[in-house]
């Protein structure tokens, strides 16, 4: 292999996993505090959504800073679809990603400039891929040297028991969500960022991937981090070799574009029963 595709590939590798742990962060700061969230998916469309229309208006960072209140507030509605109505974690979860899916058609058909569709201005992508890589050591000196993280730890694994120490748990959660919208606010801005552009349902499963990153680690920020730089490699295998040869033949593009999934499928089914799910996951 050239050492051009080597060095491509590598750099393939950070940019395409650093939205995944962006994402994946995100679920570490709401799953570590006992809300199942499947809706990352959801908030990061949303905020890709308003980031690209607001960027038109009020520039990048702007647009940014829109993308992740548009995050925040669908975050904070599953807080309060999950810890105040006791609606079931899953059951909300989807219907934010329904909520996102439908919505951000119609609010960017609704809204954006047709004129400048083609040129969103943005931030450059190595200032989210330099984000990603720093947010993982952040998040885990937060957890393990600070009070705030350590009530956090305590809450994912047993909330009642953390009552009895005079911790609240609605309050926890409710800062773990509002990290959750920041990070996957910023995950959706990178992905308008990467392309110049909004499309339909760009996030094409990136938050279930980054959800199964997190699983893979354990709930643990190092390991996920590592398991979404795995899955960015694999994506960048086949960005890289989409229509080439190997070893005489030519794989149709499909087989390539189902690469990472399959890949998160088979990670997944080897690692689902190995790690120690938080045991306040799920519990009010």
């Amino acid at each position: 292999m050239p050492d051009s595709w080597i060095s491509s590939i590598l750099l393939d590798t950070l940019l395409l996993a650093a939205p995944l742990i962006l994402a994946a962060m995100g679920g570490f700061a709401s799953e570590r505090g006992g809300i199942i969230n499947i809706a990352l998916e959801g908030m990061m469309l949303m905020s890709a959504a308003v980031t690209a229309i607001a960027a038109t208006r009020v520039g990048p960072i702007g647009g940014l800073c829109c993308g992740i209140v548009a995050a925040m507030a669908m975050s904070l509605l599953h807080w309060l679809a999950t810890q105040v109505y006791h609606i079931d974690h899953v059951i909300s979860g989807m219907s934010i990603n329904a909520i996102a899916a439908g919505g951000t058609n119609f609010l960017y058909t609704a809204l954006a400039d047709p004129t400048k569709t083609g040129q969103i201005p943005h931030l450059s992508p190595w200032f989210f891929r330099d984000s990603a890589l720093v947010l993982p050591i952040l998040v885990f000196c937060y957890v393990r040297w600070t009070r705030g993280g350590l009530r956090l730890l305590a809450v994912g694994s047993d909330p009642d028991k953390a009552r009895l120490v005079g911790i609240d748990p609605l309050r926890v959660r409710f800062v773990g969500l509002v990290a959750t919208g920041i990070f996957t606010g910023v995950a959706g801005a990178m992905l308008v960022a990467e392309t110049g552009a909004f499309s339909d349902n760009m996030t094409a499963g990136r938050g279930y991937i980054a959800l199964a990153a997190l699983i893979i680690g354990g709930w643990r920020p190092i390991p996920a981090t590592l398991a979404c730089i795995a899955f960015g490699f694999f994506n960048a295998l086949q960005v890289e070799f989409q229509g080439s040869r190997l070893l005489g033949v030519i794989l149709p593009s499909e087989a390539w574009a189902s690469l990472p999934y399959v890949v998160t499928v088979v990670a997944l089914a080897g690692y689902l029963g190995r790690n120690r799910t938080p045991a306040g996951l799920g519990k009010a």
